[in-house]
Parts: structure tokens; C-alpha cells; sequence
């Protein structure tokens, strides 16, 4: 959801100003989107550890995401370091704030300063940025050991959210029954591991991120071709696996109806045979996607690149 389409808190002109750079900087929030996205993958490391969910990490290195995140923010926007706070914004001091859960923990170096506050949900595949001022009004009156605070129902609703609950890329393992991921992931190779995600996590986005998760090996994506890898040895089972760097394929999978792959993304689909009047010309033949019931008629195409 985009700042236009909220209701914006009472006007701060220093606020404004740095949201103004802010909008400019990532007017349709995809590059906070990307950061949040890398953020996660980055804590998980997938490829090394087999994890890919928020509760498998340590208790410190979920305390060590908001750190991440700041830095990786400050990366991707190139945004200056601040002189007492985080970031330096169209010329006032802006603290960024991380919480998981949305009760961010705000300093005494905060008070009366602008907060960045973010949060982001890798279930739900949704995150949020806003900004707001932290004075008397919006902060609690109790604070902890380390005599830090947070906001109160006032401060939330002083929030002007930048995007809330906007959409990242999805975590693909996160959408499927933890049972079946249990299942995929007791594979003994890693090219049977990613021969049953592919089986088994069909039409969903697949990052690079997942496919490295799975198969735990340096040359994963080698492991995904078609001499020797899923793409061949899923064929026969009238599997296709649709790749989002190449626009024919792209194409094929939204013609089919089929989820589409964005850049650095797979999505696998299981086709039958089909006519053309209800099918999709692949290779000189006709395909549809196949339904629960069908049955494997034939070997699934090969897709141009």
C-alpha cells in the first residue's frame, strides 16, 4: 500500500522533507523491498545451513536483523551517516528502527528525533517503513533496564507510513505445509532435494535463494538444467520448469495461467497434452496445465530459451 493512499498524520516539515527524499529514492518501494528480501536470506544462509524460517535462527541473530537491515538499507539508498543518529536525511538526523513484531525499542537519543521505523513478515511476505517523530505525546511513559520506551496508540497512529504491508518476494518454502517441506528436504542429494521441490512446490515464485537452500551446493543452479538436472529428470513426468530470466518462458507461463516468474526466479508447472482450442502451442505441440487428476500422457515439452 502506497503513502498516498493513507491517512497522513498532523504536517512536521522536517518529516516531510525526509519522506520527499525518501519517495524519491524508492518511489514504488521495490528497492526496501529488495533489502528486506536479502536481509532474511542473508541471516538464514541457506546454502550453508538448510534454514529458511525465521524461528530456526539463534536469539542473537534475530537481534542482530534490525542491524542488518539498517546497514543494508543505508547501502541500497546510499544515504548519508547522521552525526548522532543513524542516517543524515535532507539535512535532519533520522534513527532507524527495525522491530520484527512492530514494538519498536526507541532510545533516549531518539526523543524528539524522526524515527525510520520498519518492520517486515517473511510468512506473509509483506513489509512496512514509515517515519515519525518520537516526542512526549507519541512515546510511553515507562521504559526498561537500558531506559529505552517505545510508542504509544498515539505515537502508532502519528506513523506516516512510506508503505505498509507492501509486497516482497516470497519465501516459497514458507508457503508450503511444513510436512511437505520436511519431506523435500529429507532428500539424501541435493539434486533429490530440489527434484521433489520442484514436484511438490509447483506454480510458486522459487528464488535463487530457495533453489541454494535446498540443494546446499556450491554449482545449485547447475542442478536445475537440463543435462542431468531436474529440468531433464522431471520431463517425463510432464514437469516444465519456467525460468524468469528468459521472456519466452515468462510468456509460456502466463499464457498457461500459471504464476510468472520474475528475474532470478523458477516456477515449476506439471502440463498434459492439450488441443488448440483450449491449449498452448510448445515445441509444435499443444499443452495446458495439468489438473489433480490427470494423469502423465506424455513427456512435457522442451521450452525454447
Amino acid at each position: 500500500m502506497s503513502l498516498f493512499e493513507l491517512e497522513e498524520p498532523p504536517h512536521d516539515d522536517a518529516v516531510a522533507e525526509v519522506a520527499a527524499v525518501l519517495r524519491a529514492l524508492d518511489p514504488d518501494g521495490q528497492r526496501m523491498a529488495k533489502v528486506f528480501r536479502a536481509t532474511f536470506d542473508q541471516l538464514y544462509d541457506g546454502q550453508h545451513t538448510g534454514r529458511y524460517r525465521l524461528d530456526q535462527l539463534f536469539k542473537t541473530e534475530k537481534t542482530h536483523f534490525g542491524t542488518l537491515a539498517e546497514i543494508n538499507l543505508q547501502r541500497e539508498l546510499r544515504l548519508d551517516d547522521g552525526q548522532v543518529l543513524d542516517f543524515s536525511i535532507a539535512g535532519h538526523e533520522v534513527d532507524c528502527k527495525y522491530s520484527h513484531t512492530g514494538a519498536w525499542m526507541l532510545p533516549i537519543e531518539s526523543f524528539d528525533q524522526i524515527v525510520l521505523v520498519t518492520q517486515a513478515d517473511d510468512a506473509k511476505s509483506v513489509w512496512s517503513a514509515g517515519l515519525v517523530r518520537v516526542t512526549e505525546q507519541n512515546r510511553r511513559t515507562s521504559e526498561n533496564r537500558d531506559r529505552k520506551t517505545g510508542l504509544n496508540a498515539h505515537g502508532r497512529s502519528q506513523i506516516l507510513w512510506l508503505h505498509k504491508d507492501a509486497p516482497m518476494q516470497p519465501n516459497a518454502l514458507l508457503q508450503l505445509p511444513p510436512h511437505i517441506v520436511d519431506e523435500i528436504m529429507s532428500g539424501r542429494s541435493g539434486q533429490a532435494r530440489l527434484n521433489e521441490l520442484f514436484r511438490r512446490a509447483t506454480n510458486l515464485r522459487l528464488s535463487r535463494n530457495i533453489i541454494a537452500t535446498v540443494a546446499q551446493q556450491d554449482d545449485y543452479m547447475k542442478r536445475v538444467r537440463d543435462n542431468g538436472g531436474s529440468r531433464s529428470a522431471l520431463r517425463p513426468e510432464g514437469y516444465l520448469i519456467l525460468g524468469g530470466d528468459y521472456h519466452v518462458q515468462r510468456d509460456l507461463a502466463t499464457a498457461l495461467g500459471a504464476v510468472t516468474p520474475e528475474p532470478g526466479e523458477l516456477v515449476s508447472v506439471r502440463v498434459v497434452p492439450a488441443s488448440p482450442a483450449d491449449g498452448v502451442e510448445i515445441a509444435d505441440g499443444w499443452w495446458r496445465l495439468a489438473g489433480p487428476g490427470d494423469r502423465v500422457e506424455a513427456p512435457a515439452p522442451v521450452v525454447p530459451r
